[in-house]
């Protein structure tokens, strides 16, 4: 029997599901793509795989001719943005002539649109709103409720369909949950869900966690996926169920075999952060904590601080830049500064134990270094950092870190946070 070669090569492969984001605004990076990420969330809840995202320019040309690759290799096209009056709002009609189809004017819709308009003040009719009104012939509309611009579901040929939002994200959100949602659960969703929980590390670098669990990371169903930030590791864990209840119990023995291996890594889950998981067991054991900080300028207070609920356990900071204030405010001995300078273990060390009497608390943290770029030196170059923790029973913990100088002000200051908050993590589990 001989086999139809052309055929073979001309059957189309489709891989399931493209987000399309449509705007010069979003290539020129005026504007963050929200869009597609919340796109990409709800899928997984219905889900379903997508495998790219793509954003292009309001160009018709160009448009209709990604529209028709697309369709060549996907069975579902999201698109966000271009559905507006003005003359860049080319999305309908850029699809529409990928397929060679006519777009025609709905009258209906161009009713409620001037409904819409009347009950703003003042109300002027401008024709070039009645754009927003036409649609290929055979296309489901799918209502606006809070701005002008309809959208549309349209299948333009067999296995491939088409839903269009516009590029507002509280319009693009309403108009999902009443109208795509169930369409897209209907036709292409198999009552599967992705589901993921994603376990945070610090302390620890992306190779070596990667390293030590690459036997888990060549998983199918779960998978673990890393990332890594400046201050942390991430591992997501990834499996589709018919339930999220399902999903859970595949994930935890993944999930026990991880805490296991990284147990003084894992600090928390999803989007816990080191200072809400301190801020908790401050809150659990009834005791607070106070600041002196040098180097940080201040954003030790702030990462706290902007965890709710920490006003239970932090009753504030002193921020003493200058040798004056480390004296005056935090009792730190000039003759102390004179004799191993603001940046040393001594003045660290002076700066906890005088805080933490100042403004009576059970635990301080002090933290002082060189942030750079100036300011280093042979024996104390940048990135060169001193935190002392004091604790309720003045018991003084002191931490010498050596940050890479080649890093900026900023992450230096960011990594001293971050080794702060964990070193006293790593002592309240001690």
């Amino acid at each position: 029997m001989k086999t139809n070669l052309k055929h073979l090569f001309n059957k189309e492969i489709k891989e399931g599901v493209e987000i399309l984001s449509i705007g010069t605004e979003l290539l020129l990076g005026n504007i963050v793509n929200t869009n597609a990420r919340w796109i990409a969330e709800q899928l997984s809840i219905l889900g379903l795989n997508h495998f790219r995202q793509t954003t292009i320019g309001d160009n018709a040309e160009r448009l209709s001719q990604l529209v028709k690759e697309i369709s060549m290799r996907s069975n579902l096209l999201i698109t966000t943005g271009g559905l507006g009056p003005t003359p860049d709002d080319l999305t309908t009609e850029s699809i529409a002539k990928a397929f060679n189809q006519k777009i025609y004017a709905r009258e209906s819709i161009w009713e409620e649109i001037k409904m819409k308009l009347s009950q703003k003040k003042p109300y002027i009719t401008n024709l070039s709103l009645k754009k927003q009104c036409f649609f290929p012939k055979d296309a489901q509309i799918i209502n606006n409720p809070k701005g002008t611009a309809p959208g549309m579901i349209w299948k333009p040929k067999e296995n491939f369909t088409i839903l269009t939002f516009p590029g507002v994200p509280d319009e693009m959100k309403v108009m999902w949950e009443e109208t795509a949602y169930n369409f897209i659960k209907s036709n292409f969703s198999d009552g599967s869900i992705f589901f993921s929980n994603t376990l945070k590390l610090t302390g620890i670098g992306e190779a070596t966690v990667s390293e030590t669990i690459k036997d888990l990371l060549e998983l199918k169903n779960p998978t673990i996926a890393p990332y890594a930030s400046l201050e942390e590791v991430k591992l997501r864990i990834t499996t589709k169920a018919k339930s999220v209840s399902e999903a859970k119990l595949l994930i935890k023995p993944i999930k026990k075999e991880l805490k296991e291996t990284f147990s003084k890594n894992i600090f928390g889950e999803d989007n816990e952060s080191l200072q809400s998981i301190l801020v908790k067991e401050l809150i659990k054991r009834n005791e607070s904590i106070v600041f002196a900080e040098s180097c940080t300028g201040g954003l030790l207070s702030s990462y706290i601080t902007s965890v709710s609920g920490s006003s239970k356990v932090f009753k504030g900071g002193v921020i003493a830049y200058s040798n004056e204030l480390k004296h005056s405010l935090l009792d730190v001995p000039i003759n102390l500064i004179n004799s191993f300078g603001a940046v040393s273990e001594e003045v660290a060390e002076s700066m906890s134990i005088g805080v933490k009497n100042k403004l009576k608390s059970d635990w301080a943290i002090s933290v002082s270094g060189i942030a750079g770029p100036d300011g280093g030196s042979d024996s104390k170059p940048i990135g060169l950092v001193y935190i002392a923790i004091t604790g309720p029973n003045n018991k003084i913990i002191k931490i010498k870190k050596q940050y890479n100088p080649l890093r900026n002000r900023n992450e230096i200051q960011r990594l001293s946070v971050n080794d702060c908050l964990n070193s006293l993590r790593l002592i309240l589990l001690s």
